[in-house]
């Protein structure tokens, strides 16, 4: 070989790229250039501004089942007969609105302000009103099974004749208010404030009256069958012909409460023993 001479390698057949090599070009090939990336990132942080800013309630929008009428100002409105079921009026302001006959099935009332309001016959079941407002309220003969009522104030109101059916009351405000008539079967009412509540002829079977303050209550000729009243407060209620058969008065404080002709058969009173079959008047 000639020292000027010089060697070259030969070239080498060429090759088919790989797999791996054809995945990357195509990656590569699906992304869009550096502005239009930037342009789809502004575009989607202000879509998502928009998705999550808060809605606003629209308070002019007119009566109708599930409208949003949330901390709206509705103080003195005339809505007698509205249908308003599954409606939204959390905190919403109806102070002395007249809701007479209207239909408020299913609707959230949450820390809404109804006092003094005008609600009989009204329509209520199934609702919220977890601490609703209603001192002052006419609720006679309205419909409200089922509600979840808890720590709501419902002192001075009336809902007499009301049936209030397997609702949740637990630690309501009921101070003075009117139930005589009222059905109350199944209701929890436990903790409840029902301090001189007017209970005159009120079916309370099987509701539950754990640690009640029921002192000063007027309860003649109430319904108390099986009802759960252990630790209740009744000093000085009246208890004239009332039937508290089966219900269960243990660790109850009845100083000075009233019970000529109460029906006691099969109750179990405050020291836990039992009542005799045909006990009334006094726990034999």
């Amino acid at each position: 070989m000639s020292p000027h001479s010089q060697w070259y390698p030969l070239p080498s057949e060429p090759t088919e790229p790989t797999a791996e090599a054809h995945d990357h070009y195509r990656f590569q090939a699906r992304l869009p250039p550096r502005a239009s990336t930037s342009r789809v990132a502004a575009g989607l942080a202000l879509l998502l501004l928009v998705c999550t800013a808060p809605l606003q309630a629209a308070c002019d929008d007119p009566p109708r089942p599930r409208v949003d009428w949330s901390r709206c100002d509705l103080a003195g409105k005339d809505l007698r007969g509205v249908d308003l079921a599954n409606a939204t009026l959390v905190r919403a302001n109806l102070d002395g609105a007249d809701l007479r006959d209207a239909n408020l099935y299913g609707a959230d009332l949450s820390f809404a302000t109804l006092r003094q309001a005008r609600l009989a016959n009204t329509r209520i079941e199934a609702a919220i009103l977890t601490g609703a407002d209603l001192q002052g309220a006419d609720l006679s003969g309205a419909r409200l099974d089922r509600i979840r009522a808890d720590r709501a104030q419902l002192s001075q109101a009336s809902l007499a004749g009301a049936s209030i059916l397997q609702a949740s009351l637990y630690d309501a405000q009921l101070v003075e208010t009117v139930l005589e008539g009222a059905d109350l079967r199944q209701a929890n009412l436990e903790q409840c404030d029902l301090r001189r509540a007017d209970l005159r002829g009120t079916n309370l079977s099987d509701a539950r009256l754990t640690s009640a303050n029921l002192e000063g209550a007027d309860l003649r000729g109430a319904l108390l069958v099986k009802a759960r009243m252990s630790r209740a407060r009744l000093m000085g209620a009246d208890l004239r012909n009332s039937d508290l058969s089966r219900a269960d008065l243990s660790g109850a404080d009845l100083h000075g409460a009233d019970l000529s002709g109460a029906v006691l058969g099969n109750a179990t009173w405050t020291d836990r023993r039992r009542c005799r079959p045909g006990s009334l008047g006094a726990c034999e």
